[in-house]
């Protein structure tokens, strides 16, 4: 192994837990994770927090609106051999699902589908060609986690088939120097709930899905940097992971393999090239490839 390293900024306490980490999982490697957004049926990459649920109100900050149809970008992930990538309908309108849907029959058992998912489409979405349906807002009311809804999604398709979402912001108040407090946002990112993303909440929920996704919604689609405390805290994951917010290079992917010990995947959007940014998608799969080789 490395010697131990250090990461200004962190508690000594937390660089331990991810040097245990990385001493322990010899066989995890982390895995860039693709994605498609489908917003009015088009591919968009939108900043996070921007979409609102008022149509006559201001329109979402868009960094790119794609003139390709979703199945240029998931016949582009199937032959480039990345699984695991997600679809997400930014309002589940006729067009998105269409388009959705048509992602899904190019690369079939490839992809994961959210974005209006409930116990009773979900099973539509696993037959249409999704390898996991991915759930937020249909499982939360009134800013809690409800637990028949969630039981129900698992009686409807398996815990084997589920991914949750667990996207949250930051709350507001925190010190500098201390751990930030992440709270789950739903509909859009525009409702708060109580639910709390931290170590007790993945172990707790590990327990009724396959996988968690979660956006660091404050950095979401600015290119501005990754939330490195929630990259620390969800490489304790007993189950797969996929980190999406703020990434901007490779080096950012570096950071997200070092404080998260290999074991969270991370997602890039508004930063690739296919999507209108700097960062060259082949770059970004030669890095991906190296990482399984490791």
């Amino acid at each position: 192994h490395e010697p131990m390293c250090s990461w200004p900024g962190l508690p000594y306490s937390a660089q331990g837990l991810v040097q245990q980490l990385l001493q322990c999982c010899d066989c995890v490697v982390m895995k860039f994770r693709p994605c498609i957004d489908i917003h009015e049926g088009i591919v968009k990459q939108i900043v996070g927090g921007t979409l609102k649920d008022d149509p006559d109100g201001e329109k979402p900050v868009t960094n790119f609106a794609a003139t390709q149809p979703s199945t240029f970008f998931a016949e582009r992930y199937r032959d480039d051999g990345l699984m695991g990538g997600h679809v997400v309908m930014l309002g589940a309108t006729p067009e998105s699902k269409k388009a959705a849907l048509a992602a899904l029959a190019a690369y079939p058992n490839g992809l994961q589908v959210g974005g209006g998912v409930t116990a009773e489409n979900a099973r539509e979405y696993l037959d249409a060609g999704a390898s996991h349906v991915i759930v937020t807002s249909y499982v939360f009311h009134g800013g809690v986690l409800d637990s028949a809804r969630l039981q129900g999604l698992i009686d409807s398709v398996g815990r084997d088939k589920l991914v949750l979402d667990l996207s949250c912001r930051r709350v507001a108040g925190t010190k500098e120097g201390e751990q930030p407090t992440y709270k789950v946002v739903t509909d859009r990112w525009q409702k708060w709930t109580e639910l709390e993303v931290n170590e007790k909440t993945l172990q707790d929920l590990a327990a009724h899905c396959d996988e968690f996704l979660v956006h660091g919604v404050d950095v979401e689609g600015l290119q501005s940097g990754i939330e490195e405390p929630l990259v620390m805290m969800l490489a304790s994951s007993p189950i797969p992971v996929t980190y999406a917010g703020g990434v901007r290079s490779l080096e950012d992917m570096e950071r997200i393999r070092e404080l998260g010990a290999g074991r969270v995947d991370a997602t890039i959007g508004s930063a690739l090239d296919i999507f209108g940014g700097p960062l060259p998608y082949t770059d970004v799969i030669a890095w991906h490839n190296e990482q399984q080789k490791s």
